[in-house]
């Protein structure tokens, strides 16, 4: 059984772990999850990813419980079909998405899921990212995935729902390497519907404009309602052969306005740099560059989820990342 060290990284290991076991066949061990973190061990939207997963491919795991730092999988066959999944928290539902996916596209047949919790996460990309941004490269790819957020969640209570459905399909190798012509800018703003007198969106749009003053085509202001109230920006910057994209959530006692800022110089980061692929994406499409092989990308900066999610894919399959810390270049 294949033995995976989680001590220097957080959830990711443990997510990229379990989407390629299920995708590959092969069973694994990790030890030290979460071993960097302060809680270490499993947390409940790391439960319900690897439940999830398990279900998906029928594996056998050791006991889930909070705080566990060890577990073993073992898959066997996948199944296509329609799942649900409740994180009963306000824990990421776009991660616990990321962890199924790989596995999903390898079934015999179409998935659809879908998984309540937080759509809106400060430490995960929310599931806006994942529809226009996330969603965008794997289409580059030759990957159909149709998600949709159908109710917001925030933090703390979440209780939003996400859905997604797959089609079956190999990636293919991506090697986009100049973004070409700059197309458009745009914003999804949205925010609680009890947020709306205050008139929230509207002057995260402004504190956006006061650092990034470029036209924006379109500013989806979105007043929700929610079980929880907060606030969210993504900005996407769209090149004639890629897409950018930044998100900022909104925190009790930030000003809306600060938020829009903080969102603009996130992008606007992006955006100076020769970055082809954002830092946010670079690390998530590494799974689908290992699959397809042959697969090239330009990132604004070599973070550690490349690192690490780069020892995690090569102990899974037969292949070797090359990460060029001076360009941001990986390749596989």
């Amino acid at each position: 059984m294949l033995i995976i060290d989680g001590k220097v990284g957080g959830g990711q290991i443990l997510r990229t772990s379990i989407s390629l076991s299920a995708s590959s066949g092969i069973p694994f061990k990790i030890i030290n999850i979460r071993g960097a973190r302060d809680p270490p061990g499993l947390k409940p939207q790391h439960i319900t990813a690897i439940k999830a997963v398990a279900e998906l491919c029928n594996a056998k795991t050791s006991p889930l419980e909070k705080g566990v730092t060890e577990l073993t999988f073992e898959p066997k066959k996948i199944k296509p079909g329609k799942y649900k999944f409740d994180i009963g928290t306000a824990g990421s539902t776009a991660l616990v998405a990321q962890a199924l996916l790989p596995a999903a596209l390898h079934a015999p047949g179409p998935c659809d899921f879908e998984i309540i919790g937080g759509t809106e996460n400060l430490w995960a990309p929310n599931t806006t990212y994942f529809e226009h941004i996330f969603c965008h490269h794997l289409e580059k790819m030759g990957l159909s995935v149709k998600p949709e957020t159908i109710k917001y969640g925030f933090y703390p209570k979440g209780g939003g729902l996400f859905k997604f459905s797959t089609t079956p399909a190999d990636p293919k190798p991506i090697n986009i390497t100049e973004r070409g012509e700059f197309k458009k800018l745009e914003l999804w703003n949205i925010a609680s519907d009890i947020l709306e007198p205050r008139k929230v969106l509207e002057r995260q749009t402004k504190g956006f404009k006061s650092v990034l003053d470029l036209p924006i085509s379109k500013d989806n202001q979105l007043y929700v309602p929610s079980f929880s109230t907060g606030t969210s920006i993504q900005a996407q910057a769209q090149y004639e052969h890629t897409m950018l994209g930044a998100t900022t959530i909104g925190e009790r006692g930030k000003l809306a306005e600060d938020v829009g800022k903080e969102c603009a110089k996130l992008l606007k980061t992006e955006m100076a740099s020769e970055a082809v692929i954002d830092r946010w994406s670079a690390d998530q499409l590494m799974i689908y560059m290992a699959l397809s092989g042959n697969s090239t990308i330009k990132t604004s900066a070599i973070t550690n989820h490349i690192r690490t999610n780069a020892n995690a894919i090569e102990q899974f399959l037969k292949v070797k990342f090359k990460i060029d810390e001076k360009n941001n270049i990986v390749s596989v």
